[in-house]
């Protein structure tokens, strides 16, 4: 019989033959555990392994099914308005199904790379969706919005915004606040959600605050070119700015606040022993993998501020377009359109943000700026574009006299700022470290004379002769 070798005496479950009891602190009980353990762990590290794949064979195999049920087994309709929409969303679905598996990850991986490789080519398709239209006539651009909505191609009916900016109207008998609670609809959580959620994309409550305030201040310029920026003062700067805006922004900082400190030491479901751990653990599932504190640092140099404010410009636009593109597209405020474009934005703005920030902190190792940035930035001017070519003559009101004055007063502090801070003080500081150097220079260092007293500048007499002959 062949005898046992030591890697079998892991595997045995019976306790050795001693006369004395083993100790639970012994080597061979200690053994005991290592298989299952070993085992626990293989298997959670399998499962994440299997969990994080892109399968593509999978998805490759389920869509070549999906694709030969429509061709042989399917009748196909004699609609060509249905046929068309079909095969528009049939290309689209094919598309999404080859970027989410062969697309490249982002910063993100919670909860799955697949789910952030999604949001990237439905950013694809809304940019290229954007570029159709921008080609389109005006009439045919709005019209061609009846195809995802029957109900849209109609001009929106006219609405009355502003009017009595009374808080107390003592003419209405029955509910003298009858405006205050005319101005408590649907928006009011919308702020408050939107500014939470725009504060954990940029992570920082000064920029929050500048862009929260720089938009009502948008606003009050563009009232003339859009009635529903026509509200009363204490919309503006009461309920918008320091009720739902600023509750939003203070909650979205705490809520960074604990995510900075939480400790971020990930197990396996099959290392935690309760169901209530692993419950928690399936939660955690949705919450970052690590953490990075945004730190701007939009006064340390010129590439970080000319960055910064290029970010508030972009999202102010981006705002802008919100309400611009409903009005040129004949898209009521309540559509589900409207809906799904904030949710887009909400998906892909947290990650254009970092692929922003790791791009302007660390340009030695990101080398060029990130796709959903890239994204982005590209949806956010196209957006513009179509605004301005739908409806040039909204954008071409003119402003206001002392609003234009207020605006160029607010640019030349900026730009003079600017010289300021990166040049004229920069070239301050550097002259008076050089003086300060050259006073500080040792005597018998940066004296133009030698010991001699002769002229080192011009050499000795020894050597000039020698120069000579």
């Amino acid at each position: 019989m062949m005898a046992r070798t030591p890697f079998f005496d892991i595997f045995i479950t019976t306790p050795p033959t001693t006369t004395t009891p083993p100790s639970p602190w012994s080597t061979v009980s200690c053994i005991h555990f290592i298989p299952m353990t070993l085992f626990k762990a293989q298997a959670s590290d399998a499962i994440v392994r299997y969990r994080r794949r892109a399968h593509t064979v999978t998805v490759l195999f389920i869509l070549t099914c999906v694709l030969v049920y429509v061709t042989l087994l399917e009748e196909t309709p004699q609609d060509t308005t249905f046929n068309t929409k079909r095969g528009i969303v049939a290309s689209i679905l094919v598309f999404l199904c080859f970027g989410v598996t062969q697309a490249k990850d982002g910063p993100f991986t919670r909860p799955h790379p697949a789910y952030w490789r999604f949001w990237l080519c439905v950013t694809v398709v809304y940019e290229l969706f954007l570029i159709f239209i921008l080609f389109q006539t005006v009439h045919d651009g709005r019209q061609f919005m009846k195809f995802i909505d029957p109900k849209l191609g109609v001009p929106l009916p006219e609405r009355d915004y502003g009017g009595n900016c009374l808080v107390y109207d003592p003419g209405n008998k029955t509910d003298p606040f009858h405006n205050l609670w005319d101005k408590m609809d649907g928006f009011v959580p919308a702020h408050f959600l939107g500014w939470y959620i725009k504060t954990l994309m940029i992570r920082d409550w000064w920029m929050c605050m500048i862009i929260s305030v720089m938009f009502e201040f948008l606003e009050y310029s563009l009232e003339h070119q859009l009635p529903n920026f026509s509200e009363c003062w204490w919309d503006h700067w009461i309920m918008d700015v320091l009720l739902c805006n600023s509750l939003g922004i203070y909650c979205g900082m705490k809520t960074l606040g604990w995510l900075s400190m939480k400790p971020y030491q990930w197990q396996g479901l099959w290392s935690i022993p309760t169901y209530k751990g692993k419950i928690k653990r399936i939660a955690f599932q949705f919450t970052p993998y690590s953490w990075v504190n945004f730190e701007w640092k939009p006064a340390s140099n010129l590439r970080r501020w000319l960055a910064v404010l290029g970010i508030i410009f972009m999202f102010l636009l981006a705002e802008l377009n919100t309400f611009y593109l409903k009005f040129v597209l004949w898209m009521p405020p309540e559509h589900y359109l409207v809906l799904l474009r904030l949710v887009f934005f909400v998906n892909v703005g947290g990650v254009a943000m970092r692929e922003i920030y790791d791009f302007m902190d660390d340009p030695k190792f990101h080398k060029k700026l990130g796709q959903q940035a890239w994204l982005v930035a590209a949806i956010t001017v196209t957006e513009f574009l179509i605004v301005v070519k739908y409806d040039p003559n909204t954008i071409m009101l003119p402003i206001p006299f002392f609003v234009t004055q207020c605006w160029f007063l607010g640019i030349f502090l900026i730009l003079s700022w600017t010289l300021w801070r990166f040049f004229i003080r920069d070239i301050t500081l550097r002259y008076k470290e050089t003086r300060r150097r050259q006073q500080e220079r040792p005597v018998g260092n940066g004296s133009a004379t030698g010991p001699s007293g002769r002229s080192r500048l011009n050499g000795s007499w020894d050597s000039v002769r020698q120069r000579r002959s």
